[in-house]
């Protein structure tokens, strides 16, 4: 995932577009940058490794450089950007949270137009100066945009930085979101909401899927209406998104307490108390507790002062120890009591079981694993949300794997909870992760938490349900 922050102003924006992106910190890991133009100083950018840092530590010296009424910042998982480009439209910066499926194929109809490719990304061309390419080829940034939602399959949100204005256009299926907010002599553009009150902003619009938006210093204008078809993602509402932020107008942790209050509904196990794997899971365990009348507690203390994400290392076995090393097991709360966790999803189930195996060795009676979404059958084809590197290595397909004795089979069967085959699933994930009992979320249990009628969802990792178009 990638997020990014945009503001125009009457005044100087600098200020703004920095820690206005600053809260995007929780969405990427990999790169962050920033662009602004000013008249006296023309396109400025800055473009920083966060590998081996933090956003704000990177990105302040360049603060005393920049400057500008019009900028653009974005903290991206995938290639460094913005893109800055020189094209018939005239100089522009794009940042783009995207996934591009067919990003091959386009890649060769721009090699056989004899179109070079100036960037990289993960040995590949970088996909938002293909995106930039695509907009270069309209007669104007809206016929771009829209050959931008012709072209590309899987996901792509955009924000434009031109000389006088920024240019925001969601996803034509609104799989991430945009919201445009104000403030006196200003407006902002951003993914996440929670950068907003901060710096006085105040939501004005969440745009629709496909919307496009002209953004000036003394309001905007639409662009382009919004598409009737949506699939936002409902790991927005589960994992991705920071508590505090809205998404379609519902908040993120009031979602999450409505998930662990559904799993609540239907349990019937007695524990001594109720807790969250950090970070996501501790809304959903205080909707449960809630619900349930069980002391929530913390039987585990994050300690991240030398690693900001568990993924960050670029070595997958560091990336494991740094996941088991930054949680600290409390003996005190778990020795010989019996916990219900609540969490936010299971992809290749390594950190749980570590982490299940250090709550035995401290002395916990039973481990009971609640999960605020139903089991992910599915690779994530549009938001890069599961980092496996190959569908195997998800729990559900090692589970499936197991239970079938070969490395193919169709996961169709798995993902009905009606269906005696997913009881034999979850069962056997039960055992490869060592826990007393293992519940999953119910898809429509999940569905009425978001509040968004099913059909407006992505939850193709869940079913497979959805689709390119």
């Amino acid at each position: 995932m990638s997020g990014f922050f945009g503001c125009i102003s009457k005044n100087d924006c600098v200020s703004d577009v920095f820690y206005g992106t600053d809260y995007h910190s929780h969405l990427g890991t990999k790169r962050a940058g920033m662009a602004f133009y000013s008249r006296d100083n023309g396109f400025q950018r800055a473009i920083h490794s966060l590998e081996d840092g933090y956003f704000r530590n990177k990105f302040e010296n360049d603060m005393l450089g920049f400057t500008g009424h019009i900028g653009i910042g974005i903290i991206s998982d995938t290639e460094a950007q913005p893109i800055q480009v020189t094209t018939h439209l005239g100089r522009f910066a794009v940042a783009t949270v995207s996934k591009i499926v067919n990003l091959a194929e386009l890649e060769t109809y721009f090699l056989k137009k004899h179109q070079t490719f100036a960037e990289t990304s993960q040995g590949s061309v970088n996909p938002t100066e293909l995106v930039a390419k695509l907009i270069a080829e309209g007669d104007d940034f809206l016929s771009g945009i829209q050959n931008v939602y012709n072209r590309v399959k899987g996901s792509c949100s955009l924000i434009i930085l031109t000389e006088d204005s920024i240019i925001a256009a969601r996803d034509k299926l609104g799989r991430t979101p945009i919201i445009l907010g104000k403030k006196e002599g200003a407006w902002a553009v951003t993914f996440e909401t929670c950068s907003f009150p901060n710096l006085s902003f105040e939501v004005e619009k969440f745009l629709g899927p496909g919307e496009v938006v002209r953004l000036m210093a003394d309001g905007y204008e639409q662009l382009r209406s919004p598409n009737e078809k949506m699939q936002v993602c409902s790991f927005l509402w589960v994992y991705y998104g920071y508590p505090p932020s809205f998404y379609e107008g519902i908040n993120v942790d009031e979602t999450r307490y409505r998930c662990g209050a559904a799993l609540a509904k239907r349990d019937s196990v007695e524990a001594d108390f109720v807790a969250g794997i950090p970070d996501s899971g501790l809304g959903h365990a205080i909707g449960y507790a809630n619900a349930k009348g069980i002391p929530l507690k913390r039987p585990y203390a994050k300690y991240t002062p030398t690693w900001p994400r568990s993924f960050m290392p670029q070595n997958q076995v560091t990336r494991d120890l740094v996941a088991r090393m930054k949680l600290i097991a409390n003996q005190s709360v778990i020795k010989d009591k019996s916990g219900v966790f609540l969490d936010d999803s299971i992809v290749r189930g390594t950190q749980l079981k570590d982490n299940v195996r250090d709550l035995h060795k401290a002395g916990i009676k039973e481990v009971h694993m609640r999960i605020a979404c139903p089991p992910l059958t599915y690779p994530c084809e549009f938001l890069n949300f599961s980092r496996s590197r190959s569908n195997l290595d998800l729990a559900t397909h090692k589970a499936v794997r197991q239970i079938e004795g070969k490395d193919e089979f169709d996961m169709g069967d798995y993902s009905d909870i009606r269906n005696g085959k997913y009881t034999a699933m979850v069962e056997q994930i039960r055992k490869n992760l060592n826990l007393t009992t293992l519940v999953y979320q119910k898809l429509d249990d999940l569905v009425e938490a978001i509040g968004i009628p099913k059909e407006k969802l992505c939850t193709h990792c869940w079913d497979g349900s959805s689709y390119y178009q």
